[in-house]
């Protein structure tokens, strides 16, 4: 999917601040992550080896799953999807709604390295959709996640349908889990607090990779530009 010395900073486009959003979510992800991958190989060695869908941990992710672990960090996989996606600080908020609710929602799944990109990238992208006046196309985010556009195509569908189409979050809601984000960090010695921008649902235009823009579709590494590079698995 992706490799760590993919994300390159290229010229002529200036490196964006990134928000404390994206911190502190990539802080709470990586410690679930952790967290369900003992979890999983611990159930795992328990059954002598049968997979992990068969040791009581539920399937209705493995949509998601990888063959094997991206070599990205969660916290430059977000800085990715910031920096070229140019979605709003808020998406990565209701993106994590949206996990959250999935997580209630089929509570023997777990997020783990196998599928927190691929779930990160298609969360952000429909909340991009529901919140920015203005996002990228399905193929544009499949080429910043890493992933094909059918493969993004079908996990967008298969996500909408696992939150039975629950992608309304209420400006309670995004403030809700605003304050549940800061306390982990608080909890953990680190005083961030996250940038509230207003919530507005409004009508959305949607930006085709072939278009006119700052980023065009294709480049290789070493081109000057500020697209992002090819990924692969």
């Amino acid at each position: 999917m992706l490799a760590a010395d993919e994300f390159t900073n290229h010229h002529g486009r200036p490196e964006p601040i990134i928000p404390r959003v994206l911190t502190i979510l990539s802080f709470v992800l990586e410690k679930l992550v952790a967290r369900n991958n003992t979890l999983a190989d611990g159930l795992s060695q328990q059954l002598d080896g049968q997979s992990c869908g068969s040791a009581g941990i539920g399937k209705s992710l493995n949509v998601f799953h990888g063959v094997r672990a991206p070599s990205i960090s969660i916290p430059k996989y977000l800085e990715r999807l910031y920096k070229y996606t140019d979605c709003s600080p808020s998406c990565f908020v209701v993106g994590y709604v949206y996990i959250d609710r999935l997580l209630h929602k089929h509570p023997d799944s777990l997020v783990l390295s196998l599928n927190v990109h691929r779930l990160l990238v298609t969360s952000v992208m429909i909340a991009s959709k529901m919140l920015d006046d203005v996002h990228y196309n399905n193929a544009f985010y499949a080429r910043v996640g890493g992933v094909s556009n059918a493969e993004l195509n079908r996990l967008e569908v298969e996500l909408l349908f696992l939150l039975d189409f629950g992608v309304m979050v209420s400006s309670r809601v995004f403030e809700s889990y605003c304050f549940h984000l800061e306390k982990e960090m608080m909890l953990n010695g680190a005083c961030q607090r996250i940038e509230r921008p207003l919530l507005v649902l409004s009508d959305v235009a949607e930006i085709r990779e072939n278009s006119q823009s700052s980023l065009p579709p294709q480049i290789s590494e070493n081109t000057e530009s500020s697209s992002p590079p090819k990924i692969v698995d």
